[in-house]
């Protein structure tokens, strides 16, 4: 039983650091181009996902990478069709994914309301070592291509104009940003939950905002702030018996706010020495 019990606290040890390098990376992005919500809305069209695949009998995690990736591209068109209101797009896929999950599992009678509250609340500690293994070959991937791209995404993300200017194709880049980003959500939603992965991806990079400098200081210090929560996280969970989606998210707010705090402290003091 113990050997049991470690196996899966090993399991999911690993996931959470590596889903601790995934996050701020493109959290940052995210939050820098006011994309926010964008991560809620991928994990409420994957719900989508996950209903469609429980209806027509098929592997939800296959259903879900096809219905974000759509929902990616939608996604782009519609901010384009509303360029002055970008938001509309975000709320517009929001209500249509979560409507539509809602209706399929409101016809699909045959569902196991479990399998329906595994993705929407995730569970770290029952991984399995598939998923380890999807989510490191994933976590390879994005690192690879923030390293090939980290400077296009870049000009893109604080001046699109310019970006266009120097011959960048800014929709299709935008597009697979958003593609990977649904795809990392639907690869993360079975651990982390459909309800809260959206914290988890954002709260890191929030916090390395409040601390770092530079750009590349931030996603340092988001990844190891990543790390802290994710681990912390974990640990709090196992030992306290709460669920560790909630665990993790409510540390990363603690975090949070003491970083706040100790920032609004830091900037009054300096503010009194000038004076």
């Amino acid at each position: 039983m113990e050997m049991f019990l470690y196996g899966f606290m090993q399991r999911a040890l690993i996931a959470s650091l590596l889903m601790a390098v995934i996050t701020p990376l493109l959290g940052l992005f995210l939050v820098l181009r006011r994309q926010s919500l964008l991560a809620d809305t991928l994990s409420h069209v994957s719900l989508a996902g996950v209903a469609l695949g429980l209806f027509v009998n098929i592997n939800p995690t296959i259903t879900t990478l096809i219905v974000v990736l759509i929902a990616s591209v939608l996604i782009e068109f519609l901010s384009n069709l509303y360029r002055t209101y970008s938001e509309v797009s975000i709320a517009i896929m929001m209500s249509a994914g979560l409507s539509i999950a809602l209706v399929l599992m409101s016809l699909n009678q045959g569902a196991s309301s479990m399998s329906v509250q595994q993705y929407l609340f995730g569970s770290i500690v029952t991984i399995s070592t598939a998923q380890v293994i999807i989510l490191a070959i994933l976590t390879v991937l994005i690192v690879v291509l923030f390293l090939l791209f980290k400077k296009p995404m870049y000009v893109l993300t604080f001046d699109e104009e310019t970006a266009f200017a120097e011959g960048l194709p800014v929709r299709w880049m935008s597009i697979v940003f958003n593609a990977v980003t649904g795809v990392t959500i639907a690869i993360m939603m079975p651990i982390a939950g459909a309800l809260l992965v959206s914290a988890i991806m954002i709260l890191p990079a929030a916090i390395a905002m409040r601390l770092g400098r530079s750009f590349n200081m931030v996603i340092l210090v988001g990844v190891v702030v990543g790390v802290i929560g994710m681990v912390g996280g974990l640990m709090s969970s196992y030992q306290f018996n709460t669920p560790p989606g909630a665990t993790i998210t409510l540390l990363f707010i603690a975090i949070f706010i003491i970083c706040s705090l100790i920032k609004v402290v830091s900037v009054r003091r300096q503010v009194n020495k000038q004076k």
